[in-house]
């Protein structure tokens, strides 16, 4: 009976102290490098997975009256390589392609002649500022619509002047403040920020509203997440 009592007591001081040492077991997974990014990456997506079950695509992002805005001047400038990649703004085009009934090349004009949006939206930087800014373009869903984007498509992908890259899910590309943004307080971009065309996703952190688009691919698979986000950087990142 007494040897019975032991084994029985062993056994729940077992789970015990299994359960005392979890996060002991954890921190140690992550000392390890071979399991430190499989582990990061697993986190990554549960986050982002998480984060999308409450993503609203059809809710409007805060706008705020003129007052709030940032002078264009004090407008921070923030870039990947350079500050300007020197595009030929007069043959510049847009080139489509992936799961579209309508692939090619698309000129300013083409995006210009959709429904044009203007707003106050905040941008936040990952690295710790935000302003309010005027922005304005067609929204990426238009566009979309004129391509003839398979609407179960998952993500769209782009790519940049700069060499950067970048993707975003569908729910994010359909969310009515999301542009193809081409003006800032009502004139054309300037090459600081973004020109001729850059992403404008004020549901997001804002290194996923890339600059300088040169391509877009609608698409289920994406071969590259994004530059900051194959380094490490939150893919998903809802503000």
């Amino acid at each position: 009976m007494d040897k019975r009592i032991d084994r029985a007591g062993f056994r729940r001081m077992s789970r015990r102290e299994l359960l005392k040492m979890t996060p002991l077991l954890a921190l140690g997974a992550f000392a390890l490098p071979a399991w430190r990014g499989a582990l990061l990456a697993a986190g990554d997506r549960f986050n982002g997975w998480a984060e999308s079950l409450w993503y609203r695509t059809n809710h409007q992002v805060p706008t705020f009256p003129d007052s709030a805005l940032v002078p264009l001047s004090r407008f921070p400038y923030n870039y990947f390589d350079v500050l300007d990649p020197e595009i030929d703004l007069d043959r510049w085009c847009l080139k489509v392609g992936g799961l579209v009934r309508n692939p090619g090349e698309y000129t300013l004009a083409q995006i210009q002649a959709l429904p044009r949006v203007r707003q106050n939206t905040r941008h936040v930087c990952v690295e710790g500022w935000d302003v309010i800014g005027n922005f304005g373009g067609a929204r990426i869903a238009d566009f979309l619509r004129l391509i003839g984007a398979d609407p179960a498509a998952r993500f769209i992908y782009v790519e940049c002047a700069d060499n950067y890259y970048e993707s975003i899910d569908m729910a994010c590309a359909m969310q009515p403040n999301s542009l193809l943004c081409y003006e800032m307080y009502g004139r054309p971009l300037l090459p600081g920020h973004g020109a001729p065309l850059r992403l404008l996703l004020p549901t997001k952190i804002g290194y996923k509203s890339a600059k300088y688009l040169t391509s877009l691919e609608v698409t289920n698979v994406l071969r590259r997440r994004g530059y900051w986000e194959d380094q490490g950087y939150p893919w998903y990142y809802s503000l």
